[in-house]
């Protein structure tokens, strides 16, 4: 077992300063990823670390290049995912500095490309009903009963936007009417390419404000209200940190059976492995190579 890191807004640095190991450089068919990966061991847990918007935040989230991200982690043979990303809340219930842990998603984003098999030769169909491991979703939960402060929540619909900009007011309340509990920019297609890596995938939404459905008091100073969404993501940062330790402190019990994840591509890819073109064998190695290698025994 080795768990992957993906640290988003406020985490992505934070986790760099708690960690330490070995910087690896990693070559994909899909460009470089965000940054090189770190490798390393943390609470006795084997983890690979990787911040999404790149080591100073410099990568936009339409320009964040998933697939390297997500095919470099399977290379360094990650099995489980843990990715966190701020995001707003569309319920009045879902607070500032509130964690959550989320079970749905809806995806709205527009220019990105979601899968490792969009080149002809082979053909392949993910199941996504459930897009978050329900293990990795257990763990998390478990785990968030020891972390201080309001408790985990447990299941949200996170409606992943394409950015950069935020919504419109009417888009925010369109998001709520779909069944939103969050808006963000970076969980999607990270989930989905995650289950075409057979790599079980968690996520903890870092909510910092009401996106902008819920009206601000009257004459508030901007500045103000941006002063107050980055407290809002460092306590959230600093709670997620606690409960990402709290995770590893009770990982390896709790994921080492069996999960559907890690076998999605069982009934995914419609294409017999012999009749995969070589270019695009070579080009998906790395996340076909079970299939492959259980084809060739049989």
């Amino acid at each position: 077992m080795i768990i992957g890191l993906i640290g988003g807004s406020g985490l992505g640095q934070a986790l760099a300063s708690e960690l330490s190991g070995e910087s690896v450089k990693c070559e994909t068919p899909f460009g470089a990823p965000s940054a090189p990966l770190l490798r390393g061991r943390w609470h006795d847990v084997d983890v690979v670390f990787l911040p999404r918007h790149g080591p100073h935040h410099t990568i936009p989230p339409s320009a964040v290049r998933f697939r390297a991200n997500i095919h470099a982690m399977k290379q360094l043979g990650v099995t489980h995912i843990i990715a966190s990303g701020a995001t707003g809340s569309l319920r009045e219930e879902i607070e500032p500095r509130d964690l959550v842990i989320p079970d749905q998603v809806i995806d709205r984003t527009t220019s990105r490309v979601s899968t490792f098999f969009d080149a002809p030769g082979v053909a392949a169909h993910v199941e996504f009903h459930e897009p978050f491991c329900p293990a990795l979703r257990g763990l998390l939960l478990d785990a968030g009963a020891k972390v201080p402060g309001r408790p985990i929540i447990d299941g949200a619909t996170y409606v992943c936007m394409e950015g950069p900009a935020f919504s419109t007011v009417a888009e925010s309340r369109m998001n709520r009417s779909f069944g939103g509990d969050l808006i963000g920019m970076t969980c999607m297609p990270e989930a989905k390419l995650a289950r075409e890596a057979e790599i079980c995938y968690g996520l903890v939404a870092l909510p910092t404000d009401y996106d902008c459905w819920r009206p601000h008091p009257a004459g508030v100073d901007q500045r103000e209200l941006l002063k107050e969404i980055i407290g809002n993501l460092e306590a959230a940062t600093a709670r997620s940190i606690e409960l990402i330790k709290a995770a590893l402190d009770r990982a390896a019990p709790a994921l080492e059976g069996d999960c559907a994840c890690r076998r999605a591509l069982d009934l995914a890819v419609w294409t017999r492995t012999d009749f995969i073109p070589a270019n695009n064998r070579d080009r998906l190695r790395v996340i076909l190579e079970r299939r492959l290698r259980e084809s060739q025994n049989g």
